[in-house]
Parts: C-alpha cells; structure tokens; sequence
C-alpha cells in the first residue's frame, strides 16, 4: 500500500468516527455529576485538543487501518479522559509557520536556503510564514507572518556563519518568536529551527538541560506550537563532541516535549536537508487533532499520553501542556 493510500485511508477512518465520538462525549458529559449539554449547568470538564502526528511503520493492512486507527487511550496526569473529536489536518490545512535560523551555523548550511525556500512555497494555501535569525542581541525577524509564501521565501538569507553574530543562546530567541504566535489565527502552528542547540549559557557542565530550554518548552505547549530541528554545528561547536552530543540531547527534548522532531546526520553538519525536509513534509501530512474531556481545571502543566492499538502505527504528540 502507498503512502498516498495510507493517508486517505486514515483521512477517512478520522471523518466518520468523529462523529461518533463527539456524540458517545455528549452522552457521557449529560449523565456525568454536574455536568450537561445544552442545558445551563455547570461542566466539570473541559475540552483540550492536542495535535498529534501519525507515523505508519512497515506494511500495515487498509482493512486494519480503517477499523482501529481511531482506537486512542488518552490519559492525563495518570486518569483516563474521553476523546470527543479527531479532525484530519492533512496537507490541504493551512499551516502557521516560524523558521528560525542560527545565524553562527557554519557556512555550508547556506547552500540548504534553496530547498528550504522551495519547502516553503509548496505549503498550503492559507498557511502563514515568518522567518528571523538567531544572532547577538536579539532574534532578527526578516518577515513578519505572511500569506505572500514567496515573499517569505525570499526573505531567506545564507548564515553570516561567524562566531561574533552568535546569540546568547538559542533558546531566549526561541522563546522571543513563540510570543509572536499570539497574534495568529489559531490552527497548526510549527516552528522550523536550524540551529546547533548549544546553551552554555549557564556553563558547560549543565548538560545542556537548562531553564530557558525549559521555558521554551513550555511557552511552545502553552501556545500548541510544535517545534522541528534541523542540527547544523556552529563554528563554536564544531570542534567537540561532548558539547554537540548535549546540545543534540536539548533540541530532541524540544521537539519531543512538543509534539516535533529532531534532525540529526552525525555530529557533523548534514549533507543535505532535503532528506530532513521530505521527512518533515510527511510529517506535516498526517496531521490530526484531537480534542478529549479534560477532568483537571487546575492551573498549572498537565501531562499527556496516548496510543493507539493499530499494529505499526506511532503516534507521535506533545507531552502534555500548561494551563494558565
């Protein structure tokens, strides 16, 4: 079965049984303790929606795809919750974009601007892209968000790939271009960072596993961004081993704790991003959100976990979010 066959598939499946979820919700939300539909009184749970990305493993039958790909177990903070709804995102949603660069990444990453460009302008219609830079002082931003995807293309520029313009660390920037997804519609949000991931900030025995990385973490959860790394070494970081392995360790943590991926070809710097960028591509196309009951209003990060029985199906989501 091709992959084109997989995703209808999958898209399929998601449309019916929806349906069906949102009305086994309503049923369970009227008969709860002091909660109901439609009729005034108070609802003990709230509804969250998480995205989640479906990675199919090996040959997996249609038939088996159809009957059990919406079979999730959702549990939050260790108790079970109810899925209401799973929409399809797929590669006709649009898609709220932010791609970052390190602008201290060696040289040879500029020669990835062109596919990144051409990654750009094949988004769907809709989507909104801004680009900045992560340099000294503060995080550039060389287009704002737009619609104009060939205009966020262009914006693109090759690395100054100089010690001197590196930032403080990466992750305050990081921290800086997540804010601005405050002010876009809501829907699939992502940032695209190429950095080494390198925060010694704080000195080099911390491992790499520092609080602005713990901050970013949190302000991308609360804001429902998934973050993707493309690893490019720097000229700082180029020469060892350790620090690159830790760094590598804080961008994995990133983009696992929100629902992303981390890219990796060795220590080095990739031979091409192309391979990264048809992976993430895919990614990107088997896109769905799902929205469950929540029965924990209080403030504060709640952790998230979900599977699915479906044989060679991972599903791939962040590890919980933070409720203001």
């Amino acid at each position: 079965m091709t992959r084109v066959q997989m995703r209808r598939a999958i898209v399929g499946a998601l449309v019916v049984v929806s349906v069906f979820l949102i009305s086994d919700a309503e049923n369970i939300l009227a008969q709860s303790p002091g909660g109901s539909v439609g009729n005034g009184a108070a609802v003990s749970a709230r509804p969250v929606t998480i995205p989640l990305t479906i990675r199919v493993k090996g040959s997996v039958p249609i038939s088996e795809l159809d009957l059990k790909i919406v079979d999730f177990t959702v549990t939050e903070d260790g108790e079970p919750q109810t899925p209401i709804s799973i929409r399809a995102m797929g590669s006709n949603w649009p898609l709220n974009l932010f791609v970052l660069i390190q602008d201290d990444v060696i040289s040879s990453i500029g020669l990835e601007i062109k596919p990144l460009a051409e990654f750009i302008r094949r988004l769907p219609r809709g989507s909104r892209v801004s680009v900045g830079y992560l340099r000294t002082g503060s995080l550039q931003v060389r287009q704002r968000f737009t619609l104009d995807l060939e205009k966020a293309a262009k914006a693109l520029r090759p690395p100054v790939g100089l010690a001197s313009t590196a930032p403080f660390n990466p992750y305050v920037e990081v921290i800086e271009a997540l804010r601005r997804f405050d002010s876009q519609p809501a829907g699939r949000r992502a940032v695209l960072l190429v950095s080494d991931g390198m925060d010694i900030s704080r000195g080099v025995d911390a491992g790499g596993q520092t609080l602005d990385l713990q901050r970013a973490i949190t302000q991308a959860q609360r804001r429902s961004v998934a973050i993707y790394a493309f690893f490019a070494p720097t000229v700082t970081s180029s020469g060892s081993t350790t620090l690159i392995a830790n760094a590598q360790s804080s961008l994995k943590r990133l983009t696992d704790d929100t629902g992303g991926r981390a890219y990796f070809q060795g220590f080095g710097a990739p031979t091409s991003f192309v391979p990264f960028i048809k992976d993430l591509k895919e990614s990107l196309d088997m896109q769905i959100a799902l929205t469950y009951l929540s029965t924990h209003p209080n403030k504060g990060f709640h952790k998230v976990k979900i599977s699915s029985s479906t044989p060679g199906v991972e599903v791939v989501y962040p590890s919980g979010y933070s409720r203001n």
